[in-house]
């Protein structure tokens, strides 16, 4: 176990070196200049070359990228273009609110999206079967901002008991924020619902159907203790990606749910990034978003080799 997970650590550090070399290439080419785009039109030439120099735009494109990755990993991220304060800091603070977020959601949306992708399974075609997956589908095409609106109307404008705007004080602990959070929650888990829900119900039905259930139910094993100890440790494998997947989304690509309940977290500062040309902040920020993916899929390899011995043994 101790080899496999050196293995996958090794590739993640890979990973995270190739790109960060892709992001640091694509966000120089795009358009634009940026001591132009921050200083603003009226800027003279002498100012621009002053603040080329004093941010080390005037440098090569490899010394730039060099300099850029030593000071990441030392946790020195600059200056921000636009704002002149710290990278370091906004990021770990927006980096605190969305994984607040995140994991609010996950306890919400996975348990509740697991099990009825179960009952799904387990009632195959039935009319259990077709309700669940006719609503969950539903819900998930509606888009996310009449998602969310709707959800306001109901819970925080008709019944009063979440705030409308989740718009919570820096450095708030997850308690505080609690209330604040509930709406945005629901909102991301009801767009991850039927995706989970319709993977983990396929999984099921597949290995209901293996020769291996039939063999364990003739042996004299419970249906119950056939479903959780044998088809629900296979059936969930394809249900770990997802949500791997899923909770490296979460942490930037929230950015109309975070926008509809005006949250602050990352989504909603890498568009600020974009908007103002702002390279250091949207290096640091495309960074740590692809840190979050990597570390996700780390752990769902992990859970994979303790849910499959074959795995780990390849």
């Amino acid at each position: 176990m101790a080899r496999y997970v050196t293995r996958r650590v090794l590739f993640l550090l890979l990973t995270l070196l190739l790109t960060s070399l892709i992001i640091f290439t694509v966000t120089q080419y795009l358009p634009g200049d940026v001591a132009r785009i921050v200083l603003g039109r009226e800027a003279g030439e002498e100012q621009l070359q002053a603040y080329r120099e004093e941010f080390g735009l005037n440098d090569p494109l490899p010394v730039q990228y060099l300099n850029w990755l030593t000071n990441f990993v030392n946790g020195d991220w600059g200056i921000s273009y636009s704002t002149r304060t710290e990278i370091f800091p906004l990021v770990m603070e927006r980096l605190h609110n969305s994984l607040m977020l995140a994991a609010l959601t996950m306890f919400i949306g996975v348990p509740l999206a697991v099990l009825l992708g179960v009952i799904a399974g387990l009632k195959e075609d039935s009319r259990w079967d077709n309700l669940i997956s006719i609503s969950s589908l539903s819900v998930v095409g509606l888009p996310e901002f009449v998602t969310g609106i709707i959800l306001i109307e109901i819970f925080a404008r008709k019944l009063g008991w979440f705030p409308a705007n989740s718009s919570i004080e820096p450095g708030s602990t997850f308690m505080e924020a609690l209330p604040m959070l509930v709406l945005p929650a629901m909102a991301a888990t009801l767009v991850l619902l039927a995706y989970i829900v319709r993977l983990t119900r396929a999984g099921v039905v597949e290995e209901l159907r293996e020769p291996y259930v039939r063999t364990a139910e003739l042996k004299g094993l419970s249906k119950s203790s056939v479903v959780f100890k044998h088809v629900l440790r296979n059936a969930l494998m394809p249900t770990i990606t997802i949500v791997a997947i899923s909770f490296g989304w979460m942490i930037s690509g929230l950015i109309v749910v975070e926008n509809v309940f005006n949250y602050p977290g990352v989504g909603r500062l890498m568009v600020f990034a974009i908007d103002r040309r702002d390279l250091p902040l949207l290096q640091a920020l495309t960074m740590v978003t692809v840190l979050g993916f990597a570390l996700a899929n780390l752990l769902a390899d992990i859970l994979y080799a303790y849910l499959d011995p074959r795995i780990r043994l390849s």
